[in-house]
């Protein structure tokens, strides 16, 4: 299957794009040490976008990998994980501020150093939904791909350093039709001194109709309601 549309995003870059149901997106690192924090939304109805808590508890589970959907406040799939080169991506570990981003790595201005100035996933985010006709409180939780951060027994979170490689990918496929929002700038729990310069490379392919055999639908029983719960969805919606 050949490639419908390419974007590579360098180190602290932005996107946001409607993405139709039945696509694949392949997003691979071109560094070492990326993370690429992520928002989504239904496209068709804004006010419906991924809920965390809900994904996270439905399938038992603090981090996402194969087989795990993303599900909407709705109770539907969203976004299901195809193919997964790292076997973790965190879910919990929020992206960075202005002043996380300015106390971490020193201040700096697009006056200064044009466009290697450190921007802040928070920023990214804030002027990419103004852009799609939301607010900054639309933000919400984020999945941030190629990092891997656990919590230990005493509640503690930490980052697992050199987790993502160069030429690692992760795939997702489309349930419905979503608003994608990118941010590539770091983990906020990453402890590395220097902002991060690994590039992203983003490919949005055709994706092959679920089966009844869909390694996503049946990966855990929450699976298949919320694809039922998308399937109804567009039952009527479509009409």
């Amino acid at each position: 299957m050949g490639n419908l549309w390419t974007r590579t995003l360098r180190a602290g870059a932005k996107w946001s794009g409607s993405i139709s149901r039945g696509k694949q997106i392949k997003i691979t690192a071109l560094e070492e040490g990326a993370n690429l924090s992520c928002l989504f939304f239904n496209e068709r109805n804004r006010s419906e976008k991924y809920n965390m808590p809900d994904t996270l508890k439905a399938q038992h589970t603090s981090h996402l990998t194969k087989g795990n959907i993303l599900m909407s406040d709705n109770g539907q799939a969203m976004v299901s994980i195809l193919e997964d080169d790292l076997g973790w991506h965190d879910p919990i570990g929020g992206y960075t501020t202005r002043q996380l981003t300015d106390e971490k790595y020193g201040k700096t201005t697009y006056q200064q150093i044009q466009n290697e100035w450190y921007r802040s996933g928070q920023e990214n985010f804030a002027m990419e939904l103004v852009r799609n006709g939301l607010e900054s409180r639309d933000m919400g939780p984020v999945v941030n791909l190629f990092s891997k951060i656990f919590v230990d027994e005493s509640g503690d979170m930490h980052f697992v350093e050199g987790h993502s490689k160069k030429g690692d990918s992760v795939t997702l496929r489309t349930e419905m039709d979503v608003l994608l929002l990118l941010s590539n700038t770091p983990n906020p729990f990453d402890p590395t001194a220097a902002f991060s310069k690994a590039s992203v490379k983003v490919e949005v392919l055709p994706a092959a109709p679920v089966r009844g055999d869909d390694y996503c639908l049946n990966y855990h029983p929450e699976n298949k309601r919320a694809f039922e719960n998308t399937w109804d969805y567009y039952s009527l919606v479509s009409q």
